[in-house]
């Protein structure tokens, strides 16, 4: 797969009854559970808390405003993911497993609680962008685990 061809779709296995992933407090709800997770990863805790020296209180609104700009299309985002991850990437390069796990724990926080069209798409757009920056910043190949 390349940057430009769409990640493969995402399945949410959830089989409850939750709703879409709908309102800005819903982002912020998943957002604080994909990084409470993060925080006790063994893999990537080290590269937030370790290498990028994350400030959660600073760096968590930033999220949330970047992932309501992509399912709401709320006004622009000030900021440059790419740029970020070039600089993440120059002090302790980010390897395949980061990706994955990355990505698992984020389709995980979402399916845990949400299903519908947003949901789906905060999926789909995390592949993508992580299949982006794999190809253009890390410099490998990487498309989501089955």
């Amino acid at each position: 797969m390349t940057p430009t061809e769409p990640a493969p779709a995402h399945t949410n296995s959830w089989t409850g009854t939750a709703g879409d992933l709908s309102t800005p407090a819903q982002v912020h709800d998943l957002v604080i559970t994909f990084y409470r997770e993060i925080v006790f990863d063994e893999l990537l805790e080290p590269v937030f808390g370790e290498v990028a020296e994350v400030d959660w209180a600073e760096h968590i609104p930033h999220l949330i405003d970047y992932w309501c700009h992509i399912l709401f299309r709320t006004g622009p985002y000030a900021g440059s993911v790419t740029k970020t991850h070039r600089h993440l990437h120059e002090l302790a390069p980010i390897r395949p497993e980061h990706c994955d796990r990355w990505y698992r724990l984020w389709t995980r926080s979402i399916d845990e609680r949400w299903a519908g069209p947003h949901a789906e798409h905060a999926a789909h757009h995390a592949a993508t962008l992580m299949t982006g920056l794999a190809k253009r910043v890390f410099g490998f190949d990487w498309a989501p685990p089955s």
